[in-house]
């Protein structure tokens, strides 16, 4: 194998196939990349929960395959001077690497050896822009459990039904829930791992570019144009989330978002990390008052609302809070409050693709 291949292009591709990659395998092939060189370059990494295939352009001299420890090579690269990068596999799969003035000679291994990561026939298949996939994971990845005790709670639900494509995450103290219209007509339900989501969500870009999602047994998979991704799902029965969401409440607010999100952040700026310390939110008529106690100090502060319910005294963990209020794009969302110490459900007001349940912290008197 013989390829030319930009330094910044192969530093992308490994930064994302590394992630597929064992830190701690019983056999050394399984800590390593797999490269190979046809009419493009594709690099694989495979831990068997997640595959990663990457393709890239390169200028190839000659064909092959070869296998590459990945913490090693992705720190040579990485330190390489920003300009085209020769690879070569000599005999014995010895790799050698040149780029201007810089030369490595490191051991590879026998990509005939890889395990590749499954290529199946699809039992369902749906496509939607990646912008709209990526935002799906956004707003519910953060609710991800990690307890491994209940598995199925360290995972995303992922439901097409009805024309929607539904997520749903939750870990016993919030949830978030949201959904995107599809144009296929598909039913299935699914439970990915959340650190598998976290990948994926890290590739997909902004943009309407395609991503193809094909499922068939215990995989499911991902594919982008220049990326495939491959991930088991978990095994289990995800709880019925629409059973949580309460149908009345006392009190309900309209907000401004990023008011709310700026006075938690500082409110918490006195909580810190201490779960003892919840933030105490007074309800008015016309205002929310958002104030914290420790024995650090204390903080105060009001912004407008608009109230259609009830005053109430609530607190909460302002982290679960502004969690949720940061994946919000809407300039204003309503809270809606079942009692001081019932859940209360965060959602838009001019339309209906997300909502967030959050668990309150019981105040002391």
């Amino acid at each position: 194998m013989k390829i030319i291949v930009l330094k910044q292009n192969l530093m992308e591709a490994i930064n994302v196939v590394q992630k597929a990659v064992m830190t701690k395998a019983t056999l050394p092939i399984l800590e390593g990349i797999y490269i190979e060189a046809g009419e493009k370059v594709k690099l694989i990494g495979n831990c068997f929960d997640l595959g990663i295939e990457y393709t890239l352009d390169a200028d190839v001299q000659r064909q092959g395959s070869v296998v590459i420890e990945a913490r090693m090579f992705g720190e040579i690269i990485r330190k390489l001077p920003d300009a085209p990068v020769y690879i070569e596999v000599l005999e014995g799969f010895k790799v050698r690497i040149e780029c201007l003035n810089s030369y490595f000679e490191i051991r590879g291994m026998d990509g005939d050896t890889y395990p590749m990561p499954p290529v199946y026939d699809s039992e369902f298949t749906l496509s939607l822009p990646q912008a709209v996939l990526k935002e799906l994971i956004r707003q519910t990845i953060f609710a991800v459990g990690n307890d491994e005790n209940r598995k199925i709670m360290t995972g995303v639900l992922m439901e097409a039904v009805q024309g929607e494509l539904k997520m749903a995450a939750l870990d016993g103290f919030r949830m978030a829930v949201c959904s995107s219209v599809i144009k296929e007509d598909v039913n299935f339900k699914v439970v990915i791992p959340g650190k598998n989501m976290q990948e994926i969500l890290r590739v997909l870009e902004t943009s309407e570019d395609a991503v193809t999602i094909s499922m068939a047994g215990s995989l499911v998979s991902f594919d982008l144009k220049n990326c495939r991704i491959v991930s088991k799902v978990l095994e289990g029965e995800f709880m019925n989330y629409s059973s949580y969401i309460p149908a009345q409440f006392e009190t309900v607010i309209n907000v401004n978002t990023r008011e709310l999100e700026e006075s938690m952040e500082r409110a918490s700026l006195i909580t810190s990390e201490d779960k003892r310390y919840p933030v105490r939110i007074n309800l008015s008529y016309d205002k929310m008052v958002i104030s914290s106690t420790t024995e650090k100090g204390l903080s105060k502060e009001e912004i407008q609302i608009e109230n259609s319910g009830n005053t109430m005294q609530i607190g909460f963990n302002p982290r679960y809070f502004l969690d949720a209020l940061k994946v919000i794009n809407d300039e204003k969302i309503k809270i809606s409050f079942t009692s001081p110490v019932g859940p209360c459900i965060i959602t838009p007001i001019e339309h209906d693709r997300f909502l967030f349940l959050i668990l309150p912290v019981r105040l002391k008197s």
